[in-house]
């Protein structure tokens, strides 16, 4: 296939590239930084883009057999300032929206749009449990996630099929959401975020990556996915795990206040959870290589 990436530099972008080009398609890279993309990627065709805006860019769409928008800015980096949080929203919104109005232009319009969203999309809560048939909440990263499903799935006028993959947190070894973690972990002072009772839905990134290329190929795939491991823990048992797996005390719990120092409201990220499960995902016959935690751990750091 000829497959339009954007967000291909980042943590799951980078090894589904990988793994595409290993298949033998044609990957197009759409990124705003050129030279970073084409020296790690030396194979693919490099569009340099600017995310919301139209542009030159946008004809390379036309041809494509899919496009996959993985691009966002960071959520758990930065204090949610008014801005920050305009970017946020901005960078999925109006990000999809430019890629949608690509595939509205071309002259050879792509049969498929693999989009992007978050399990941020259900809210959060301790006591309740979230299928792809839940609703929305009613937070911030609820309203973003569906501002960016909304306009992914603006584009089905046009017959294009939308897979959209609500991602719970990604593991994988050298960056991430575990990444940040092992440092502590290393240093034989890890333990729980939090009040460690917030629910922590994951996935391995190499599950990301496999669902995604499920969704290239079968054809029945469209709507909604959640791409969460259907093993969802707390936070405490996900640290006594990496303790385990690591050979590390897991006891030294990090306070809400030092995170909300930190990221302000952002903190919602890591002190709140939601226990999700992939029904829908299930059902299509997706097989996952990794289903509970301590396997996906060992896998990375063990």
């Amino acid at each position: 296939m000829k497959i339009a990436i954007a967000g291909a530099t980042g943590f799951v972008g980078s090894r589904l590239v990988a793994q595409l080009q290993a298949q033998g398609h044609q990957v197009i890279i759409l990124t705003r930084s050129p030279q970073q993309a084409s020296n790690r990627f030396g194979q693919a065709q490099i569009v340099g883009y600017n995310p919301l805006k139209s542009g030159e860019w946008q004809q390379s769409i036309s041809g494509c057999d899919a496009v996959i928008n993985l691009a966002g800015e960071p959520i758990a980096e930065k204090r949610w300032t008014p801005a920050q949080k305009r970017s946020i929203l901005d960078s999925r919104q109006l990000g999809t929206q430019k890629i949608v109005e690509a595939i509205d232009l071309a002259t050879i319009k792509p049969q498929l749009l693999i989009n992007a969203s978050a399990i941020g999309y259900y809210g959060t809560s301790e006591t309740s449990k979230f299928d792809e048939t839940s609703p929305a909440g009613t937070d911030f990263l609820a309203e973003v996630c569906t501002a960016w499903e909304t306009a992914a799935q603006s584009v089905t006028a046009n017959g294009t099929r939308v897979v959209i993959l609500r991602l719970g947190i990604v593991l994988g070894e050298n960056g991430g959401a575990l990444g940040k973690m092992l440092a502590p972990f290393s240093a034989f002072v890890g333990g729980p975020i939090g009040s460690g009772n917030q629910w922590f839905s994951w996935i391995h990134r190499d599950d990301v990556v496999k669902l995604i290329i499920a969704a290239l190929n079968d054809t029945k795939m469209q709507g909604v996915y959640n791409a969460t491991a259907p093993n969802p823990i707390t936070m405490t048992e996900f640290s006594q795990t990496l303790g385990t797996v690591m050979n590390r005390p897991s006891w030294l719990p990090v306070p809400n206040f030092v995170l909300e120092a930190m990221l302000g409201e952002g903190a919602i990220v890591v002190l709140q959870g939601q226990q999700v499960v992939p029904t829908r995902t299930l059902a299509q016959g997706f097989d996952f290589q990794y289903s509970t935690i301590e396997p996906a751990l060992t896998a990375i750091v063990g």
